[in-house]
């Protein structure tokens, strides 16, 4: 089992480094004198976040695998190495299934799934090829445990996959006895900018159906639990030091992961059932 404790001296990479968790997690890095690279699609933001949390900016667009790869060649030309890549960037626009187009989906697959994939395809050689302790953190949600959060079906979809993707990368990892860890990151509600995702939306994918919708004022999730990104951040270097491979920030949720699994184990069960009285 990986387990870092001690990030002093590390080099470490955030997509979606800008704002948001990605900044909370580069945030608490630079303080524990981590050597960071923030990543972030939006250059002025993402060029004053660097300057007031004292990292190193690359301008990164996580849907274009040629983009990740050039971040990871530019990280290892100044550092030499990696050991911690944290694939954060995404999106939380919202719309019906039913009424989402090609064009939707493409966009939210292409930057909360691939956008992960090209960030595992890039650093995980370089992760490995030192040998030492590393290890790589996917950025899923709640979403990745339970779909039934209305309108935001296709946001579910990626984050499960990002749940899956981690999760077999992990269970491969430690079979092979890898110098690197791998964990999945599922937080609930925290105070970021996807609220404002389709600011980053590309031309090609505008005129679809995705609306974007401050959860914050809806009274109910108002009332929840908000974690700022930096306490986000604490939470999930405490985790690496401990070597886990899921990462929550609210615990306090988990009654509706037990339903979903209690949903799934009765199918089971009526298939057991159904299957010995067919017999």
């Amino acid at each position: 089992m990986t387990a870092i404790a001690d990030v002093n001296g590390l080099v470490a990479v955030v997509t979606g480094g800008a704002s948001g968790i990605g900044r909370g997690i580069a945030q608490r890095l630079v303080e524990r004198g981590a050597h960071v690279v923030i990543a972030d699609i939006e250059e002025d933001p993402l060029r004053a976040a660097a300057w007031e949390i004292g990292a190193m900016a690359v301008r990164t667009d996580v849907s274009d695998a040629g983009s990740v790869q050039a971040l990871a060649e530019q990280v290892v030309d100044r550092f030499g190495e990696v050991h911690l890549v944290f694939n954060n960037a995404g999106v939380g626009p919202e719309s019906p299934i039913a009424d989402m187009t090609l064009a939707d989906w493409k966009w939210i697959l292409d930057v909360n799934l691939y956008g992960v994939i090209h960030g595992v395809h890039a650093f995980l050689p370089l992760l490995k090829r030192h040998g030492e302790p590393a290890y790589l953190v996917n950025t899923s949600s709640m979403g990745g445990f339970v779909a039934d959060m209305p309108g935001l079906g296709a946001y579910a979809t990626t984050k499960f996959a990002v749940m899956a993707l981690t999760e077999a990368l992990a269970c491969e990892l430690e079979r092979e006895g890898s110098n690197v860890g791998a964990a999945v990151l599922a937080p609930g509600t925290v105070r970021t900018n996807i609220a404002h995702s389709l600011r980053t939306r590309p031309t090609e994918a505008e005129g679809g159906s995705f609306t974007q919708n401050d959860i914050s004022r809806d009274e109910q999730i108002a009332e929840l639990r908000w974690l700022d990104p930096a306490d986000v951040g604490d939470i999930v270097l405490a985790a690496l030091a401990r070597g886990e491979t899921h990462i929550v920030t609210h615990p306090e949720w988990y009654p509706m992961v037990a339903q979903r699994a209690a949903g799934i184990e009765a199918a089971f069960n009526r298939a057991v059932k159904e299957g010995s009285e067919g017999q």
